[in-house]
């Protein structure tokens, strides 16, 4: 199956094909570090690398490009709130955010830039629009001229002309239209600024982006990709300043993931309902945030409470108890079981790629794989030997690192594993209490074992049992 990805642009499914043969240029908008990075923003982080990670499986070379924005209202005004200077807060935020990749096993990026950084090449883009007409200058800002985009607002679907009508008050009477957006800000006392042929001062958030996308990407790219809250007016004024400046189309799909929703609102600063990424990985493994997108569509909102994580705990549970080695006094060469699991290990891959072919549909794959760990768990209570079992478990740690889900580690340490020996001697105490008709408190075992995910199975052979 070809690959197929949603394109915000088109408002369709369209297959994927790169400006190079084998290589994807992607560029993904990071966050602007200002205060401790949230769960919404690892949301964003980790969807772009379960997609990158898939295209490289399936052979691209993909050239992924992270931005920071180090310089921005919010940063100086909390600088001035603190006392500090706004380049070494941005520096701590912006190492804390790294380290917080890392602990979620994302991949690092191919390029990160940061805005203060890409001066120059922000000033020769600004100056490069005003030279052909789309931008203009007012009092050392420079606004882009939206009118000069015969196509403006084709992302998101607005019209210029109902936006214009809805400025009810115009902000700045010194603007063309209201919706002009800056480029570069002139410098106030106290702010960090740089030269420029217009006076001191800094970039305007849209150009920053587009920039950075020029210098390390070139004129066009594969991927633009971002939160959805990001498509307008964000990644419409991209579009608006890049094509204008190079006269080509400027990405080629657009992607956008939905939000992370805390109580039925986007999780964000602003809102003051926000979860820290900090504060997560203090009380759950990083699989599991991983694990809660990989069993949503990316493009959805995601709800995050209670429930949604210990679902996702259980799932990573089930994953891990796949991986159990065969029982020790495993027999069983062949039969109903060891064809069962061998054909199931056979359509399993095909199953993931076609699912994930599908725009990434990471919630079908999951179905695929559990379909792979009961056939494993059906296989291993009924005795079948290692050698059989083995391929299988195989496969799923391999398509489990794709998706970046690290249960080969998990495997070698894992506390589940640990509790193996507990549990057997659990079912040796409920074999002595059935021995002896306690049937409630033998039943109270089944029950409490069973709540904690262990699932028993009698037989006249005896118990077995597996992770549910």
């Amino acid at each position: 199956m070809t690959l197929r990805i949603y394109n915000t642009l088109s408002r369709t499914k369209e297959k994927f094909e790169t400006l190079e043969p084998g290589v994807v240029r992607m560029y993904v908008c990071g966050p602007t570090v200002y205060d401790k990075a949230h769960v919404g923003h690892a949301m964003s982080a980790l969807v772009f690398d379960i997609i990158r990670r898939y295209l490289e499986y399936k052979g691209y070379r993909v050239l992924h490009v992270m931005n920071y924005t180090d310089v921005d209202d919010k940063i100086i005004l909390r600088a001035q709130r603190e006392n500090r200077d706004p380049m070494d807060l941005a520096e701590q935020y912006m190492r804390e955010f790294d380290r917080h990749l890392e602990d979620l096993n994302i991949l690092p990026a191919t390029f990160k830039p940061r805005a203060t950084h890409e001066i120059d090449q922000i000033i020769d883009m600004v100056q490069g629009l005003i030279d052909k007409g789309h931008a203009y200058v007012v009092d050392g800002d420079v606004y882009f001229r939206v009118t000069s985009d015969d196509d403006y607002g084709k992302l998101s679907g607005r019209k210029l002309e109902d936006m214009q009508a809805g400025f009810r008050i115009d902000v700045d009477d010194r603007k063309v239209s209201p919706m002009d957006f800056a480029l570069w800000k002139a410098s106030k006392p106290g702010e960090p600024a740089w030269d420029s042929p217009w006076g001191p001062g800094r970039p305007g958030w849209h150009i920053e982006c587009s920039a950075m996308n020029l210098a390390h990407l070139g004129e066009q790219i594969d991927i633009h990709g971002g939160g959805n809250d990001l498509i307008f007016p964000h990644h419409e004024n991209e579009i608006a300043q890049s094509e204008s400046f190079t006269g080509k189309p400027f990405a080629r799909y657009w992607v956008h993931n939905g939000m992370l929703q805390f109580s039925g609102e986007k999780m964000s600063k602003s809102l003051g309902n926000l979860v820290t990424i900090e504060q997560f990985l203090s009380a759950h493994d990083p699989d599991v945030l991983r694990m809660m997108i990989l069993n949503s569509s990316y493009r959805n909102p995601l709800t995050f409470n209670d429930d949604v994580i210990a679902q996702a705990e259980k799932a990573l549970e089930r994953l891990y108890g796949a991986l159990r080695p065969a029982l020790p006094h495993a027999d069983l060469h062949s039969g109903e079981q060891v064809d069962a699991l061998q054909h199931q290990t056979e359509i399993t891959r095909a199953k993931f790629e076609e699912a994930m072919d599908d725009d990434f549909n990471t919630a079908g794959v999951l179905g695929h794989l559990f379909a792979l760990v009961r056939a494993i768990n059906q296989a291993r209570d009924a005795g079948v030997v290692a050698e059989f079992l083995s391929p299988a478990q195989q496969l799923l740690r391999s398509l489990t690192s794709i998706l970046g889900l690290r249960l080969e580690m998990k495997d070698e340490a894992d506390t589940l594993v640990a509790t193996e020996p507990f549990i057997e001697l659990l079912l040796d105490v409920r074999k002595e209490l059935r021995a002896q008709k306690l049937w409630a408190l033998s039943d109270m075992v089944r029950d409490r074992l069973k709540a904690l995910g262990v699932v028993l199975e009698d037989s006249k052979a005896g118990t077995t049992w597996h992770w549910e």
